[in-house]
C-alpha cells in the first residue's frame, strides 16, 4: 500500500498535480481552503465527493512536500 493511498497523480488528468483520489480536485485546493480557514464540515459541503480523510491525507502531504524543499521566507 503506497504511504499517500488518497492522492493520486495521474499526468492525463490536471496536468499532473496531485489531486484527490483521482477526483478534479487539487491537493493545493483543499490545502487552500483549510489555510483560509474552512472547516472540515464546510470544505466537505462545499465539495460533496470529498471525504474527512482526504482532508487529513491532503495536509500530510502537503506538510511532507514542504518538508523535501527550502522555501524563502520574507525577513522582517
Amino acid at each position: 500500500m503506497t504511504k499517500f493511498a488518497r492522492i493520486t497523480v495521474d499526468p492525463a488528468r490536471m496536468g499532473g498535480v496531485p489531486c484527490i483520489r483521482g477526483l478534479r480536485i487539487p491537493v493545493a485546493t483543499v490545502v487552500g481552503l483549510v489555510a483560509e480557514g474552512m472547516t472540515e464540515a464546510e470544505i466537505l459541503a462545499a465539495y460533496p465527493d470529498l471525504e474527512g480523510p482526504d482532508i487529513r491525507e491532503a495536509l500530510q502531504f502537503a506538510a511532507e512536500a514542504v518538508g523535501e524543499r527550502e522555501l524563502p521566507l520574507a525577513i522582517p
